[in-house]
Order: C-alpha cells, then structure tokens, then sequence
C-alpha cells in the first residue's frame, strides 16, 4: 500500500517548508495522519458493505437450495400421484434455483476473497498508521526543537548586534553626563566656598585676583592705589 509511503513524502517535505519557514510542520503532519485516518475510516466501511453483502449473498444462496429441494419433494408427490406434467414443471423450477445456487455459490467465492483481502488491507493499514503516528510525533519533536534553535540563535544574533550597541552607548552618555554634572556641582561649591574666605577676609570675593595681589603688592610698596 503506498499510503505510508504518501505520509513519509509529507513529513519530508513539512521537514523542508519547515526549514525554509514557508508552513508550519505540525499542521501538515497532523493533517497527513487525519487523511491516513479518514482512508481508513473509508477502508472500514467498505468491509463493512462487503460483508453485507456476502451476507446476503449467503442467504440467497441456502434460500435457493431451500427451495430446490421444496419443489425436488413436490416433483415427487405430483409424480406419485400420478401427474407428470406437473411433476415436470416443479423439476424446472427446481433446476432453476440449482442454478441460481451455483452463480450465488461462485459469487460467494470471490465475495468471500474480497473480504479477506479487504480485512487484511485494513490491519496492515492499521498498522501503518500506528507506525506513521510514532513517526509523526518524532517528526514533531524534531521540528520543535529545531524552531526552538532558530529562535535561541535569533535572540543570539540580537544580543550581539547593533540594537544592544546603541543602548550601550546611550549608557554611556548619561554616564558621561552624569559625571560631568557632579564635576560640575562640585566646582561651583568650591567657587562659592572661595568667595564666602574672600569676604570673611574683608576682600571682595567677585574680585579679579590678580588685581587682589597688585593692591596688596602696592600697599608693601607703600605706592598708592590706582
């Protein structure tokens, strides 16, 4: 039967869109299977009119030898009653049932080899079936690790790629800034802490300092102030 065979050329192809990320390798196996299952479901309801109709086949068939010996006992009552015509017409009519006996009994022969290859068609489609579904779900797994794989190798790629640079470097600048914003705050402390020593000294803390030193320079000099 080429129906496993069918099944196998599915999941490598699911196996291959997989690869290629074209359709996703659950659905077609599952669907390959349920196709595996509806051909058996069809297969079993073939046996089943199959045997139906050997059945009846059958019943015809011991009807009609029934009736042949019923009119084979008539023949020989007419007959022993002296009426030979109608003695005659019941062996007609019982050869006539003998014959239609031989054609059931030849039909019945060959209803009888189409139902036992159909039974046998059935098991081994059973079989395959059971052997397909323990394929599908090694299949299945593969393929889910094998999506499991790719999605790793993308988180991966994403965390060595430029994304994470530029929120590395964005780091950075606030850092930067952030540095700088306290250097910045501490000088202007100092700058107040000077000017708060100038005026507690009687200097003026906004003054040039180097005009500071050229007064006190002068005042050592006893030269006047400009």
């Amino acid at each position: 039967m080429g129906l496993l065979d069918r099944f196998l050329r599915v999941v490598r192809s699911s196996l291959n869109d997989a690869v290629h990320g074209a359709e996703d390798p659950e659905q077609l196996l599952e669907q390959a299977t349920a196709n595996m299952q509806e051909n058996l479901l069809q297969l079993r309801q073939a046996v089943a009119v199959a045997i139906a109709t050997q059945k009846r086949s059958e019943r015809q068939y011991d009807q009609s030898l029934i009736q042949a010996r019923e009119f084979y006992n008539r023949a020989q009552s007419a007959l022993a009653k002296g009426n030979e015509v109608l003695a005659r017409e019941a062996l007609s009519r019982r050869q006539s049932y003998l014959e239609t006996a031989k054609a059931l009994e030849g039909q019945l022969q060959q209803q009888q080899i189409s139902v036992k290859q159909l039974k046998a068609n059935m098991r081994t489609l059973e079989s395959k079936i059971a052997q397909a579904r323990t394929q599908k779900d090694m299949y299945i797994a593969r393929a889910r690790s094998a999506k499991a794989s790719q999605r790793l190798n993308e988180m991966i790629t994403q965390v060595n790629g430029s994304h994470f640079n530029q929120i590395e470097d964005k780091i950075l600048d606030m850092e930067a800034n952030a540095a700088a914003a306290a250097e910045f705050n501490t000088l202007s402390q100092d700058t107040l802490d000077q000017k708060f020593s100038a005026l507690e000294a009687g200097r003026n803390p906004d003054s040039n300092p180097v005009d500071v030193e050229l007064a006190a320079l002068k005042a050592r000099l006893n030269l006047p102030e400009s």
